[in-house]
């Protein structure tokens, strides 16, 4: 059965598996820049947090958990995504005309999705077979020409992130109307500290090449 042809109660289900499995995501995002930004005050600690991620075998479990996660979260919201041509250009026309930032907000987490999808997989991938996990590997992953690929993919993952939490803030009336600017404002705050925080993180990496 099509996800967009299910019944009223179906989709009340799949749009509460979303919603959680989302908010896993992000808590996961914003736990996982913040210890990789560790390396910014000692590439020390950051190897130790490696160590007893791996020797507590979280690490092994969680990337494929994650990644599992990622495509389930991607499944039940693909009902929603225009992936028609036609289907965008509709979608365009209608956001322009009622000039709300909301809609081009929900195109972006469109964009961002699917290059999450792929990034992550092949991110994964690459940390998880080329174990121990530390800096030095880090470093010479971005010194092979991994560093495009995280300037480009961290963004898109802050801003998927990001858009997909005040978007949920939205959807549960969390926020109001009236709330809505303040928490945009905030939301591009938070959204540019962790991008401060992984484009440092990445700059003292590089640096340890």
């Amino acid at each position: 059965m099509a996800l967009n042809s299910v019944s009223d109660d179906a989709r009340t289900r799949l749009d509460f598996w979303q919603a959680a499995s989302g908010v896993v995501l992000a808590l996961f995002v914003c736990v996982h820049l913040i210890l990789e930004g560790t390396v910014v005050i000692s590439p020390a600690l950051t190897n130790g947090i490696a160590w007893l991620l791996e020797v507590t075998k979280l690490a092994q479990v969680a990337a494929p958990v994650i990644v599992l996660l990622i495509v389930f979260h991607f499944y039940i919201a693909a009902r929603k995504m225009p992936f028609r041509a036609n289907e965008l250009g509709i979608f365009v026309r209608h956001s322009k005309s009622l000039g709300e930032v909301d809609t081009w907000l929900w195109l972006v987490q469109v964009f961002t999705a699917i290059v999450i999808l792929v990034g992550a997989f092949y991110h994964v991938y690459t940390v998880m077979t080329d174990m121990p996990i530390n800096v030095a590997g880090s470093a010479k992953r971005m010194h092979s020409g991994w560093l495009a690929f995280y300037v480009f993919f961290l963004p898109c993952v802050i801003l998927h992130t990001g858009i997909g939490v005040y978007r949920l803030a939205v959807k549960f009336g969390v926020c109001v109307k009236a709330t809505r600017p303040a928490w945009r404002k905030w939301t591009w705050i938070v959204m540019g500290c962790y991008f401060l925080l992984g484009a440092v993180a990445l700059t003292r990496v590089w640096f340890l090449g």
